[in-house]
C-alpha cells in the first residue's frame, strides 16, 4: 500500500518536472528567430537589436508644414489618379515632393539609372548626364550605370556630392533591334551580380532622351511602368501589342490596361531583376520558335506588366516627345523628352 502510493508521488513528480523542461526548451528555442539561429549566438541578436535601436534613436524628423490634404477634394479631376489594383499614377499635383524627400532620406534610399550607349547612340550621353544631374533625384545618392561598347568615349561630366558613374563595357550587335533586346539580358545578369549590393531600386531609360523638369523619388516604388506618350487616350484594341498567339508577348484584343513605354521603367533591384530575366527568357523562346516580337524587348516588357501589376504608373509627364505631340494643357510638367534625332543614321552606325 504505502509502495504504491510512494509510486504514485514519484511518477507525479517526474511528470512535472519533464513538463518544465519540455516548457523550457520551447520558449528558449522559440525566442531565437532564424536569422538569431543562423548567426549561433543569443549575445549577437541582442547586439543587433541595440544596434538598431541606437539607429533609430539618433534619426530626428524635421518639422514640415503644408497645406492639409482635403479627402472631399481630389489633387485632379482631368486625369485617373489611381488604377483598378489601387497603384497611384502619378501626374503633377498628385504629390508633395518635399514629404517624399524627407521620407526617402529617412531610408538612406540609394537609386541606380541604367542606360545603354552603344555605338554612335553614346553621342547622346553628355546631354542625359548633364540633364540628370540637374533634374533626377536631385539631392539623392545616385549612381549611373553606363553600358556602353566605346567606353573611351564616355564623356567628363561634374557630378554632385554622393553622385557617381560608373562605365560597364558589353559588345555591340549588327541591328538595333538586338540592342534593344540585350538590355533585359544586361540588366537582369548585373543586377544580381552588382546592383543588388549597390543600390535599392533601379530606373532604367534610354540615352536619346533628356531631362527637362523635376524626376525624382515619387517614380519610386517596387515596381513601375511608363505611359506610352502615344497611347494614354488610346483603347486597348487600339495598342501595339504582340497579336501573333506564337510569340511569348502575345495580348489578346480584349485584354490589356495600359501600352507601357520600354524607355522608361524600374522599381525595386529584386523586381526589375526579376522583368528584365522573365523578358529575356521569353525572347530566347521567342528566337528558339523563329519569331520576334513587333516592339521586340518593350512587348515583352508590356506583357510582363499586364500579369505582373505595377505598384506605381507613371503619366506621360515621365516620357515625351513634344516634336511630335506638342504640348497639350494636360501635361503640366514635361519631364522626360525626346532629343531630336535622325533614327536611320544613328541605328545603323
Amino acid at each position: 500500500m504505502n509502495l504504491r502510493g510512494g509510486s504514485k508521488y514519484y511518477l507525479l513528480h517526474l511528470g512535472v518536472l519533464l513538463f518544465i523542461v519540455l516548457v523550457v526548451v520551447f520558449f528558449g528555442y522559440g525566442l531565437l528567430s532564424p536569422r538569431s539561429q543562423e548567426m549561433g549566438e543569443p549575445e549577437a541578436v541582442t547586439s543587433m537589436f541595440v544596434e538598431e535601436l541606437n539607429v533609430q534613436e539618433v534619426v530626428t524628423l524635421s518639422r514640415m508644414a503644408y497645406s492639409q490634404p482635403k479627402v472631399l477634394t481630389p489633387s485632379r479631376k482631368d486625369v485617373l489618379v489611381l488604377t483598378p489594383w489601387l497603384a497611384p499614377i502619378i501626374w503633377e499635383g498628385t504629390f508633395n515632393i518635399d514629404i517624399l524627400n524627407e521620407q526617402f532620406k529617412l531610408r538612406n534610399t540609394r537609386i541606380g539609372l541604367t542606360v545603354f550607349a552603344i555605338k554612335k547612340y553614346v553621342l547622346f550621353l553628355k546631354l542625359f548626364l548633364e540633364t540628370a544631374e540637374q533634374h533626377f533625384m536631385v539631392g539623392h545618392k545616385v549612381i549611373y550605370y553606363v553600358f556602353t561598347d566605346r567606353p573611351a568615349d564616355v564623356p567628363q561630366v561634374p557630378l554632385a556630392a554622393g553622385r557617381r558613374l560608373v562605365v560597364l563595357t558589353v559588345r555591340n550587335y549588327t541591328r538595333w533591334q538586338d540592342v534593344s533586346m540585350h538590355r533585359m539580358e544586361m540588366i537582369s545578369l548585373f543586377s544580381e551580380r552588382r546592383f543588388l549590393h549597390e543600390v535599392d531600386y533601379l530606373v532604367c531609360a534610354d540615352v536619346d532622351m533628356k531631362f527637362s523638369d523635376h524626376v525624382g523619388v515619387e517614380i519610386l516604388s517596387a515596381l513601375f511602368g511608363t505611359l506610352h506618350p502615344g497611347f494614354y487616350g488610346s483603347s486597348r484594341e487600339a495598342f501595339t501589342y504582340e497579336r501573333r498567339p506564337k510569340s511569348q508577348a502575345y495580348i489578346p484584343r480584349d485584354e490589356g490596361d495600359f501600352y507601357y513605354m520600354g524607355a522608361f521603367f524600374g522599381g525595386s533591384v529584386v523586381e526589375v531583376h526579376h522583368l528584365t530575366k522573365a523578358c529575356h527568357e521569353a525572347m530566347v523562346e521567342d528566337q528558339a520558335n523563329g519569331i520576334e516580337a513587333v516592339w521586340h524587348d518593350e512587348s515583352h516588357l508590356n506583357k510582363y506588366l499586364l500579369y505582373h501589376k505595377p505598384t506605381k504608373v507613371l503619366s506621360p509627364e515621365y516620357m515625351w516627345d513634344q516634336q511630335l505631340l506638342g504640348w497639350p494643357s494636360i501635361m503640366k510638367k514635361l519631364r522626360y523628352v525626346a532629343v531630336p534625332k535622325n533614327h536611320q543614321e544613328i541605328r545603323n552606325k
